[in-house]
């Protein structure tokens, strides 16, 4: 009797402990400044979505937020950076794409991708991501502010409509980024959407003495809100390999990406601080 309870137990502890050594699923964010972490936390106001998605996560999942500011799809190819993310992937692995600001810019040869070039690029992510058996997510865009006599508008062109025919065509699941901030926005309007951007008065932080309007980036409560309406829409379209670890709560207390990024010129990396408790803007 004492042999089976001995053998039970011991069952029991390697249970626990095959459990607990498990690699936890990693979440890449590949993106761009919407999406990025920010490290200017005490001078500047500004946030990207991604850095705080882990807020509205929970369960064994990390965030590796690989978004950076200005790329596009072909920078961020052309970079190594995407390579960056394969190199670190594993099998299981969510990546979460979203371009779109940044390769409509003819005038910048470095970024731009006509939108043939961004649906190849894009296409080509999803398949290089699948041949490593990662679970890919594709985004539109997030939406620009922009009203006009109370009437809002889109400025992304094509490149929404192309994410959107890219995803049925390799068959990933779409969060449609661009058609939610947009009904986002229009809900609050033109007067109480601006305190959700980089829409900085004189004298309010140290990196813009003299203050700043910036319609496309967030500030944390923006970033707050694009993340849960990222969340809330996986949660809808109810993705068995990504349900289990959203925790959208409309009232949770913002949680910070801890990723260190890779410095591509070097072996350093550049270190974002979690503990936000005691960091007021």
């Amino acid at each position: 009797m004492r042999k089976i309870v001995s053998i039970g137990i011991l069952v029991s502890v390697l249970l626990v402990w095959v459990a607990a050594s498990k690699k936890p699923v990693t979440m890449f964010m590949v993106g761009d400044s919407t999406m990025a972490d920010k490290t200017e936390l005490d001078i500047s106001p500004e946030r990207g979505w991604g850095q705080l998605l882990p807020t509205y996560l929970k369960g064994r999942i990390v965030v590796q937020n690989h978004a950076m500011n200005g790329r596009s799809t072909k920078s961020f190819v052309d970079e190594g950076r995407w390579a960056e993310v394969l190199r670190r992937a594993h099998k299981g692995d969510i990546v979460v794409l979203q371009f779109g600001h940044n390769d409509a810019k003819v005038s910048d040869p470095k970024r731009y991708a006509s939108v043939e070039d961004y649906t190849r690029n894009l296409t080509r992510m999803i398949n290089e991501a699948q041949a490593q058996q990662l679970h890919v997510i594709l985004c539109t865009p997030v939406c620009r502010r922009y009203f006009k006599k109370g009437e809002f508008y889109l400025h992304h062109g094509d490149y929404p409509k192309a994410a959107r025919e890219v995803a049925q065509a390799t068959n990933v699941p779409l969060i449609d980024m661009e058609q939610l901030t947009q009904e986002w926005l229009i809900g609050l309007g033109d007067e109480a959407s601006k305190a959700y951007f980089m829409n900085v008065p004189a004298g309010e932080c140290i990196k813009f003495p003299e203050g700043k309007t910036d319609n496309t980036h967030y500030r944390e409560n923006g970033a707050m809100a694009a993340a849960g309406i990222f969340v809330q829409a996986l949660a809808k379209a109810n993705i068995k390999w990504v349900k289990p670890y959203l925790n959208y709560r409309p009232n949770a207390k913002p949680v910070y990406s801890t990723f260190c990024r890779p410095d591509f010129k070097s072996d350093k990396t550049v270190k974002v601080e979690s503990d936000m408790k005691s960091f007021k803007e």
